[in-house]
């Protein structure tokens, strides 16, 4: 191998997640409600996704809500499920100009049955894409476990395998993440991907998700390049 060949960064991206910590402190800054900062939130979530997908990387996973995130007040709560709605309709539209596949993973019960059709249409209409963007809504890692667990066990299994998880869980569809990035200055997972997130690398930045930028996207791929992953060898 020479010299070029042995300094070429040697990790590929195949799955990219993403905390998006910060819209409410953002806001707070502001001296606005909370709600802008959500807003603004997702305009960015629109950015960095599309970047990533210029970036070549085949699947993103962003945190958007999570189970414990109903604690917030009301009027955050409903800003941030409009904004859902709002997505959705928009994935729905404008699916055949985007090459990407759409998933919600998280527990959807405690959502009406119109938006529950509404995320079943849109996963259905984007399901040949070549790229895969997974939406975390209503989410938990340890819920996420439970009813995996408790799917295999109504189809008869008197034990399972690591495997037998992998496959049941609501991410089950695509690889487990070769990064987290969390964004908002806080070092924790905070019940996300725990099954998934083993030897996931981890990225903490203080930038609030809404001043998030593309270069530091770019930053963070590059600093993953260089990390040795030994998947617990040499």
């Amino acid at each position: 191998m020479d010299t070029a060949e042995k300094d070429k960064p040697q990790n590929e991206i195949h799955h990219m997640a993403f905390i998006m910590d910060g819209n409410g402190r953002w806001a707070k800054k502001r001296h606005l409600p909370r709600e802008y900062g959500h807003s603004a939130g997702a305009k960015k979530f629109r950015e960095i996704i599309r970047h990533c997908a210029n970036r070549g990387i085949g699947c993103v996973t962003v945190y958007a809500f999570s189970t414990e995130n109903w604690k917030r007040p009301k009027k955050e709560v409903n800003t941030i499920m409009k904004l859902f709605r709002d997505y959705i309709k928009e994935a729905e539209r404008d699916f055949e100009k985007n090459d990407v596949r759409v998933i919600f993973i998280g527990n959807r019960k405690v959502f009406d049955e119109k938006l529950r059709r509404e995320m079943e249409t849109v996963e259905r209409l984007t399901a040949s894409r070549s790229k895969i963007l997974c939406v975390a809504i209503n989410y938990g890692g340890r819920g996420e476990i439970v009813d995996a667990v408790n799917s295999l066990i109504a189809k008869g299994a008197a034990s399972v395998t690591e495997e037998d998880i992998t496959n049941a869980i609501y991410s089950g569809v695509v690889p487990p993440p070769d990064l987290i990035v969390r964004t908002g200055g806080e070092m924790r997972l905070s019940n996300f991907m725990l099954w998934q997130s083993a030897y996931s690398e981890l990225f903490f930045t203080d930038t609030l998700w809404p001043d998030f930028t593309t270069d530091e996207v770019d930053s963070i791929i590059e600093q993953f390049c260089q990390r040795n992953r030994r998947y617990g060898g040499i």
